[in-house]
């Protein structure tokens, strides 16, 4: 397993929201990235999670993060264990009262939920060795509209097709 941080939420060519995770010991334009494409409700969720924002109403993964804290529980860490005919799957561990819970989830949702409550986020080694691209991204960039620029065109040459085992 290798530990990621959510680089960002963007959207492909066609308009499909996807986020991108990093190994945290790998700096911006090295190594690898993981895109995996969600859906527009999680990732407007996300967004919110990461960006430290609220939502004017609780969005389904703050309910998730409330009725956990509510009974006592407490997300431990979230993993994202493998990739079977283009689809991610991922589990989500939890520390309870009655001990430790490991729970079938989406990535989305898994990532949604650990952006709110500071728990790790993990990928096995072979998903991102499968579907995990080359990062060339800037790492300091000069400049918003240059990085954004840089982004779009990323964005251009990936197919969601190209990520299908």
């Amino acid at each position: 397993m290798v530990q990621v941080r959510v680089v960002g939420v963007a959207f492909d060519p066609r308009s499909q929201p996807l986020i991108l995770l990093k190994p945290v010991d790998e700096p911006l334009g090295e190594g690898k990235m993981l895109p995996i494409w969600i859906g527009p409700q999680e990732a407007t969720s996300i967004v919110i999670a990461v960006e430290g924002a609220e939502a004017p109403r609780p969005l389904a993964h703050d309910l998730m993060k409330s009725l956990l804290e509510t009974l006592g529980g407490e997300v431990e860490r979230v993993e994202v264990t493998r990739l079977e005919e283009g689809t991610f799957y991922a589990e989500v561990t939890v520390d309870t009262r009655t001990g430790r819970r490991v729970l079938d989830a989406r990535p989305s949702d898994a990532i949604a939920l650990a952006s709110r409550t500071g728990a790790s986020i993990w990928v096995a080694d072979d998903v991102l060795d499968e579907a995990g691209i080359p990062d060339e991204s800037q790492s300091a960039p000069a400049d918003d509209d240059e990085s954004v620029e840089e982004f779009k065109r990323f964005l251009e040459e990936v197919d969601p097709e190209d990520f299908q085992g």
